[in-house]
């Protein structure tokens, strides 16, 4: 007669024997997969190389610092600019070129200055007083040093501006100080101004010339503001992820002891707090009614850099009291069809706490991988930036007429008496960018693909270690035939221990095929980025379909992976072994991965989406001055939303943390469980090692076997 799991078994490879002697994972196992561990060591190695070249060549001061004329940081330590933060134009007039969104830099000479200009003057009238040539001579070029000269040929030279303007500093650059006063703009209380050469000019030029230089300071103003909202608010934010911390944990805890409860009141607090959400949304949209601009559209407001304007449309409200609904529903919808496959999910959840609860490391074990994918994001960032501004300054003709020259590169230290500036009088060698010829500079693209490539491969490597880590700690759980005397000392380490001694080319092996795909998807991504202003729908169709098709990839071979590392954790097989029987496995018990597995997983996200949900509206009280009792408390915020969205999202982040541990306790049980089926029938001389709960409520309804395959048996 067969075992009840006989009706499991198909054409999808062999069910395992009974062995009496298997105890659980195998502690006599050999090396695996050794020629992806070579492999990986190679390029690590390779990888620290490239770090140290991109930490020798690369500087970034070059995002930090405005850079003038000739290359130079200002307000750089150690330097002549070191008193100098400020970067000032001589003639802002001349930023209204298109040079400028061409080139990203204004045709006209610019010097570190201590503070930008507070007056109107101009060169010619400097000269009349000793003291103000001495203010004047604070906005010269350095070598300016001969005060006999004529202010003309001063200014031909390109020593000194003909004219200074009333400024402010902006991102460390000094712009006109433009106000509007009944309507005018003005600067200085002044409508016109003197250019130094005997011409009277509007005010409005240096509008024009200022909008455009402040073309590439936009996004940096906006970091800029992002970054002081961080600077106030940091401490708050890190409150906000302690709750989410603490909150994970005693949810955790409480589900360790209330299994069923907790589940249930994690589902009611769910379908709470989205109508909370929903009934919060109606009653701002309901306020809203009647208030001038409130019916604006999106689509007509377009993008805004300020997104509290948003909060103020009906639409915005609107669209989010929709979203809430339709999730509102969709959840409700799932409870109504699956209240049965919720006790069965229950018990394995139950069955899992039991699990942690005698192997309690494995909640601190997630703060591990927290901490080694922190050090892979922090080289891989760094690796970047120094890649990114590891070239060197290049130098560019710049011409306000006609020139033959214009735009080719040109040295400072030999332009004065170089061809270009007979030719063109009013020509100048100005810094353009950073760049290089030398080999190294050519293969800068190939250097960042690499450090992209690595950061996806070891990301992916270490979230694997942590996976086989835990399966093999819950895996000596489930097989010890007393519990908890039969489960080894020590089991999480000891599971870490055989990981990296024995399996790191199978969990290289497996990452690197996951690193490629992601790779690919990031290809795909650039690609439709770029063909996005093209008008061949067939190569838009064909990049969607290939994107759509990657993704699905990348999701199978998550899954599989995941169930593979399983398989490596308990037997100590190869990659491409541990993959193969581990899908055949679940392909045998496919109905029980279709109703159980998923059915754990829709509750884990309901756990996550109840603390993010939590923590999220709390963050958004807290820092929308909501909340009476520490109403004066929260900081003043240029974007509130920038600490709510970083609350949110590292609450997600601590949350997953918490209950990854969770979801990779229940995959490797419910495998373990799927094997203990095929090798006992629960008999005196074979019986099943999961607990009696366990197998009461699996063996029964529409998971048990069918009848017809049992009599075959």
């Amino acid at each position: 007669m067969g075992g009840p799991g006989d009706g499991c078994f198909g054409k999808h490879g062999t069910p395992k024997k009974y062995d009496p002697t298997f105890k659980g994972p195998i502690y006599d196992r050999g090396c695996t997969d050794i020629i992806c561990c070579i492999l990986l060591v190679l390029a690590i190695a390779g990888y620290v190389v490239v770090g140290i070249v991109a930490w020798s060549y690369g500087d970034p001061r070059k995002v930090i610092y405005p850079t003038d004329s000739r290359g130079q940081f200002c307000g750089q330590q150690g330097t002549p600019n070191e008193g100098k933060p400020y970067l000032f134009y001589f003639d802002i007039v001349k930023c209204a070129s298109p040079l400028v969104l061409l080139e990203f830099q204004c045709p006209t000479t610019q010097i570190c200055v201590s503070k930008c200009p507070d007056r109107f003057q101009t060169l010619l009238n400097a000269y009349g007083s000793s003291q103000e040539l001495e203010y004047y001579r604070n906005f010269c070029v350095p070598e300016f040093t001969d005060l006999q000269k004529a202010p003309i040929q001063v200014v031909k030279d390109k020593e000194c501006p003909a004219v200074l303007i009333p400024s402010t500093p902006l991102a460390r650059r000094c712009f006109p100080a433009i106000q509007a006063k009944n309507g005018i703009i003005m600067v200085g209380n002044e409508t016109t101004y003197s250019d130094g050469q005997g011409q009277t000019r509007n005010v409005t030029d240096l509008l024009e010339g200022a909008k455009k230089a402040n073309v590439v300071l936009e996004a940096r103003q906006l970091a800029m503001k992002i970054f002081e909202d961080y600077t106030v608010s940091w401490y708050w934010i890190i409150i906000g992820l302690v709750i989410a911390m603490v909150a994970s944990l005693i949810f955790i805890v409480l589900l360790r002891f209330l299994a069923g409860i907790m589940v249930w009141v994690m589902i009611v607090m769910v379908i709470l707090v989205l109508g909370y959400g929903i009934f919060h949304c109606y009653m701002e949209y309901a306020k809203l009614k009647g208030e001038a601009g409130s019916d604006i559209s999106l689509a007509d407001l377009g993008f805004q850099t300020d997104l509290r304007v948003y909060l103020h449309l009906r639409q915005t409200w609107l669209a989010f009291m929709i979203i809430l609904s339709i999730l509102e529903v969709l959840i409700l919808l799932l409870l109504i069809f699956l209240r049965k496959r919720i006790l069965i999910a229950i018990a394995l959840i139950r069955e899992a706490s039991r699990a942690i609860g005698h192997i309690m490391t494995s909640l601190l074990f997630p703060l591990c991988t927290f901490f080694l994918l922190c050090l892979c994001i922090a080289y891989w960032a760094s690796t970047a930036v120094f890649l990114s501004t590891s070239n060197e300054a290049v130098y560019k003709v710049f011409n306000e007429s006609t020139c033959p020259f214009a735009g080719q590169t040109c040295a400072p230290e030999t332009f004065n008496a170089s061809n270009v500036t007979k030719q063109c009088p009013d020509a100048q060698c100005l810094f353009a960018f950073y760049g290089g010829e030398t080999s190294y500079h050519r293969y800068l693209i190939a250097l960042q693909f690499f450090n992209l490539f690595m950061f996806f491969w070891l990301v992916n490597f270490v979230i694997a270690l942590g996976q086989v880590t835990l399966a093999g700690a819950f895996a000596s759980y489930y097989w010890a035939f007393k519990k908890p005397e039969d489960i080894p000392a020590f089991p999480l380490f000891s599971a870490f221990g055989r990981a990296l001694r024995y399996h790191t080319g199978s969990l290289a092996f497996g990452s690197l095929i996951l690193a490629i795909v992601q790779v690919i998807r990031v290809i795909l991504e650039y690609l439709d980025h770029r063909l996005k202003a093209a008008e061949n729908k067939v190569a838009k169709f064909v990049l969607s379909c290939l994107k759509c098709c990657f993704w699905c990839l990348e999701k199978f071979l998550k899954f599989l992976n995941r169930n593979a590392y399983i398989m490596v954790a308990i037997y100590g097989t190869n990659f491409c072994t541990s993959a193969r029987n581990a899908f055949f496995l679940l392909m045998r018990n496919i109905i029980r991965v279709a109703v159980l597995d998923k059915v754990t997983d829709f509750l884990f996200f309901l756990g996550k989406l109840l603390v993010v949900g939590s923590v999220g509206i709390l963050a958004f009280f807290f820092f929308t001055h909501r909340i009476k009792l520490v109403e004066d408390t929260a900081p003043s915020l240029n974007y509130y939303w920038i600490p709510i969205l970083t609350v949110i999202v590292g609450s997600y982040l601590i949350a997953h943390g918490f209950f990854s541990v969770y979801g990779m306790c229940v995959d490797t049980l419910f495998l373990c469980f799927c094997e203990d089926l095929e090798r006992n029938d629960g008999s005196p001389e074979r019986p099943y090692l999961m607990s009696p709960e366990l197998s009461g409520i699996l063996l029964k309804g529409n998971l048990e076997p069918s009848q017809s395959t049992e009599s075959q048996g």
